[in-house]
């Protein structure tokens, strides 16, 4: 295919253009979800969002450049999906609400397809710098409200001055990718659950009010 003069990028969308660019993305994140990247071809977006092999080279260079294009879309979607919780965690009774949301969303998918960003990653953050940047951003994202939570919770006294935050939000993070995984394997919730619980147990051990029992984390 002959490159165009201007860049798909660098292009202004009509409303409709932009309709249709996000029926295309929407179709595409459908695909890889169900089936991978690497099983999902540019002709089965086509299909899938009724629209013509120009018409889709009109919107997107490649399919490097539309899935970028769909980890954008999938981020937005795991955000969105877990707000206003995720915007609130600034407090132990917050972050169980966290937790309860994140388990709840997997039973509701019966445990089907992972993390939606997470399974792009596994399969082509090691081929393609450009995604992998997008994919990285797409978690700093993601830990950035868990981070900004557990710092409010320092400032307002609830955890030790001392409580390294930032190295708990990213737990947090390695945890839940890690449960998402085993609860995609397994096909039930126990793997996410243990794993959040025991940071979110961790977390407690950081509170001011802290003496070495176990209390329940919505106290």
């Amino acid at each position: 295919m002959v490159a165009d003069a201007v860049p798909v990028a660098a292009r202004k969308f009509t409303a409709k253009g932009l309709a249709t660019r996000a029926r295309i993305i929407d179709a595409a994140a459908e695909l890889v979800f169900a089936h991978g990247v690497a099983r999902t071809a540019i002709e089965d977006v086509q299909r899938q969002a009724g629209v013509s092999a120009s018409q889709m080279y009109h919107y997107f260079a490649d399919k490097s450049d539309l899935i970028r294009a769909v980890i954008g879309h999938q981020t937005e979607g795991i955000l969105d999906a877990q707000r206003p919780v995720l915007d609130e965690l600034d407090s132990f009774a917050a972050l169980e609400r966290w937790r309860d949301l994140l388990i709840d969303l997997q039973e509701q998918r019966h445990c089907v397809g992972g993390c939606p960003i997470g399974s792009i990653a596994a399969e082509i953050a090691d081929q393609d710098p450009h995604s992998r940047a997008d994919l990285a951003a797409g978690f700093e994202r993601w830990e950035a409200p868990i981070r900004a939570g557990l710092a409010r919770m320092r400032a307002r006294g609830d955890l030790r001055p001392d409580t390294d935050t930032d190295t708990l939000a990213l737990a947090l993070l390695v945890a839940l990718q890690g449960g998402l995984l085993l609860t995609q394997t397994r096909r039930n919730t126990l793997a996410l659950r243990a794993g959040l619980d025991t940071v979110l147990a961790q977390i407690r051990t950081q509170a001011t009010d802290f003496a070495g029992t176990s209390p329940t984390l919505d106290q």
